[in-house]
């Protein structure tokens, strides 16, 4: 029988992380579904409709947490797949700190988008 392997140390709390984010994220998908695919047909959605949901406090939230989360999860995802593949050393410093800016730019400019979107500014 083949042998597990990961990067993840069971019990850590990128392990734990990387488990949580994925249930929500489940969650928060099946909410984007069925709102906007069969409350809300995709031919129906329009600019002005997007700017209503978005000025919704509930909604304005639950779509920042997602975006955080999904950057999260996904990039985190990534930098694991990649030390399985055997990154090390200072290789896998710079690719952290690189995924760590991407991600802060991903949820700095997803946060803008999204306030802008909600009409708060």
């Amino acid at each position: 029988m083949a042998e597990h392997y990961s990067s993840f140390q069971r019990g850590s709390m990128r392990w734990l992380l990387q488990r949580v984010t994925a249930v929500f994220l489940i969650g928060a998908l099946a909410f984007h579904f069925v709102l906007l695919h069969f409350v809300n047909h995709a031919a129906d959605i329009t600019f002005a409709g997007t700017q209503a949901r978005m000025s919704e406090i509930g909604y304005f939230t639950l779509m920042i947490v997602f975006l955080v989360t999904a950057a999260f999860h996904g990039l985190n995802g990534v930098y694991n797949a990649l030390i399985n593949m055997g990154l090390e050393g200072t290789k896998r410093k710079v690719v952290a700190a690189v995924l760590v800016v991407a991600g802060v730019l991903l949820v700095a400019q997803g946060t803008y988008v999204a306030v802008v979107m909600s009409g708060f500014l």
